[in-house]
């Protein structure tokens, strides 16, 4: 991992606050695409949303570029929005297009480094390099690299392009989506790195028993919800879920999550499986890369790098989540 700094790569590590907490950067670049070009939300630059114009980087571990392939996928974007996807493994030169290393290589550019994308982008570029990374071709330029932000264009602007109009973040709801998204986002989706990358024992504790005081509040929610908003499927639900599916094989062990594993949780181990089992859901899931990722590459938490066989457990499973007609 490493950092650009005026343009120049540094392999660098992040640095925690003086307590030993894991801080994560703000993604910098937060342009929008919208249906006509219009300005977005923020007030930033507008792009046009066009079939075939855009391109996405991802990295098939990370949770946050996976929310994008989900969203890719639900709203039936595959033939309008291009994809390629990183190595596994991020080590000193940060994200890389090596095909032998899982990478389909940059199908743009054919870049060796993502940071060369950010500097194609601004020359003098500082920050973080990261995925996902939204790149218009027309323009050549990044539009945006905050995952939260490319869902909700994906969610919307294309939808006179692909004639799918579902909708995830719904006018009626979008205030309890922002409520339980900022709860999931600090003690779930962040608190599990917070807990893994966590220096001192302090900031470990904290993280630890937040998180899991997090997940025992969702357990008791589905209990008596379909989804966490109710009986309709929201973009909150996607937001967990791309940790919820990586706990067991990484967060557990590699990252000290350990007072239970997710099928502990009879509630939110079977709202898990009715996400996965949705049509396309299980194509953008690839546990290789996951495991290979996390295990390989934070060589400070594992310095042996050895990759474990397990956990064994059967996604496609029958979930109970239908026949428990629970409310909305």
């Amino acid at each position: 991992m490493g950092i650009l700094i005026k343009g120049q790569w540094v392999d660098q590590w992040y640095q925690a606050t003086a307590d030993g907490e894991f801080v994560r950067e703000t993604a910098k670049l937060r342009h929008w695409i919208t249906p006509d070009g219009s300005a977005g939300p923020t007030g930033s630059s507008g792009f046009t949303a066009e079939s075939g114009r855009y391109h996405l980087y991802v990295s098939l571990a990370c949770p946050w570029a996976h929310r994008t392939l989900i969203f890719r996928q639900l709203k039936q974007l595959q033939n309008h929005i291009t994809v390629s996807v990183v190595a596994t493994d991020m080590l000193a030169d940060g994200w890389t297009f090596d095909k032998a290393n899982g990478s389909t290589g940059d199908h743009l550019y054919d870049k060796t480094f993502l940071y060369q994308l950010y500097t194609h982008n601004i020359a003098d570029y500082s920050g973080r390099v990261t995925v996902p990374v939204l790149w218009d071709k027309k323009q050549q330029c990044i539009v945006n690299n905050e995952s939260a932000e490319i869902i909700r264009m994906f969610n919307h602007a294309f939808n006179a392009i692909t004639g799918n109009k579902d909708d995830y973040y719904p006018e009626r709801l979008r205030a309890s989506i922002d409520d339980i998204n900022e709860t999931i986002y600090e003690n779930i989706n962040n608190g599990v790195y917070r807990a893994g990358f966590a220096s001192t024992q302090a900031a470990y504790d904290q993280a630890y028993h937040k998180l899991f005081t997090t997940l025992d509040s969702l357990e008791s929610l589905l209990a008596r919800r379909r989804y966490l908003l109710g009986g309709q499927i929201t973009e909150a639900d996607w937001r967990l879920f791309t940790t919820l599916i990586r706990f067991d094989s990484v967060y557990h062990g590699h990252f000290k999550c350990n007072r239970q594993r997710l099928e502990d949780f009879p509630h939110l181990a079977n709202y898990l499986r009715e996400l996965y089992q949705l049509p396309g859901i299980a194509s953008t899931v690839n546990f290789d890369h996951i495991k290979r990722h996390y295990y390989y590459s934070h060589q400070m938490i594992n310095p042996s790098r050895i990759i474990p066989q397990g956990p064994d457990i059967d996604y496609q499973q029958p979930h109970n989540r239908g026949a428990t007609k629970l409310p909305g």
